[in-house]
């Protein structure tokens, strides 16, 4: 089906004939990638979830998004931009939407490949980012209410694994999701533009230069938080082993850039569990809902990686903690 569609994408955006078999892109866990080698040039085509799409909010939120990624374009922020066809970057051929893009020879790094250089630079990216539009913005007051027991209640027919390793942190998620909704309240009321997913898969590398990638969940957002969720992500949260010293080099490049760094770490430590509403994301893939059935595998795997990083994060917290004060 996807190749078929292809085909049609290239009539469609008048990109020649395709030379080499399309191959799918790793990194995405929500929409498909895929190379797409033509005789006028070499791209990049994402075919958008239409589990997403019919999300109400869906076409504001790509809207809202695409806006945001031209404010990076013309201050020379190193994205890779959506393509431009007949004055829109979404397009949509049999009911398919789908975004375009130019070929960038790069290569995301994998969590045993970030070192210091890399650190600095993304944390250097980040606060020009964040000071292109900084202003101040209303309470954040939304209540993360994620019914676990009915998930659990759930899993219990049909997944008993999953259902064991929910039943047995059930505690856990509901503390962390009570301590999320009290901090956030206490976080500064401000918002800047942000990525919201510019871990390690997201940005390509050639050597020491950098293309972000995934614009689409450009948004205005709390700066602080996705400063220090992303300063996670770089110093070895993803595989669940953080180095405090590249945690210490991210968020200083960042403040020597111009990005103004939290006073409260605690308060930021509690507010940053978005973890639990990927986890929610993926339980549902698991139990077969709002999604097709090729992502049940999917969500299968990812609840297990996802809970490692909740149980991950809760036992780290001294740590992470009594690092970030001494910055």
């Amino acid at each position: 089906m996807d190749l078929k569609i292809l085909d049609k994408i290239c009539q469609q955006c008048n990109l020649g004939i395709i030379e080499s078999k399309p191959l799918p892109l790793k990194g995405g866990f929500m929409h498909k990638m895929y190379s797409l080698f033509t005789t006028k040039g070499k791209y990049a085509v994402k075919l958008l979830s239409p589990y997403v799409m019919q999300r109400k909010t869906a076409m504001d939120n790509f809207h809202n998004a695409e806006r945001l990624e031209l404010i990076l374009e013309q201050n020379n922020i190193p994205v890779i931009p959506a393509l431009t066809f007949n004055g829109k970057k979404m397009q949509k051929i049999d009911g398919q939407f789908y975004y375009l893009y130019e070929w960038y020879n790069g290569k995301a790094l994998r969590s045993e490949e970030i070192g210091e250089i890399h650190c600095r630079k993304i944390g250097n990216v980040l606060a020009q980012i964040h000071r292109l539009d900084r202003k101040e913005a209303s309470p954040i007051c939304d209540e993360m209410n994620i019914e676990w027991d009915y998930y659990i209640e759930q899993l219990g027919t049909k997944n008993r694994e999953l259902y064991h390793l929910l039943n047995e942190n059930r505690t856990l998620l509901y503390e962390s999701q009570k301590n999320r909704n009290s901090a956030i309240k206490k976080l500064p009321s401000i918002e800047a533009i942000c990525h919201n997913d510019m871990d390690s898969k997201n940005v390509l590398w050639i050597e020491e230069e950098c293309r972000i990638i995934d614009l689409e969940c450009l948004s205005y957002s709390n700066p602080f938080m996705e400063l220090y969720e992303l300063a996670l992500c770089w110093s070895g949260y993803e595989k669940c082993d953080i180095d405090y010293n590249l945690l210490k080099l991210f968020i200083r490049s960042y403040a020597e850039a111009g990005g103004q760094i939290p006073v409260d770490w605690e308060t930021v430590y509690d507010s940053n569990h978005g973890r639990l509403e990927w986890l929610e994301y993926n339980v549902k893939r698991s139990l077969g809902i709002e999604c097709s059935e090729d992502e049940i595998d999917v969500g299968f795997s990812e609840v297990k990686e996802t809970m490692n990083h909740v149980l991950y994060y809760h036992e780290a917290r001294n740590k992470i903690i009594d690092c970030l004060k001494q910055i």
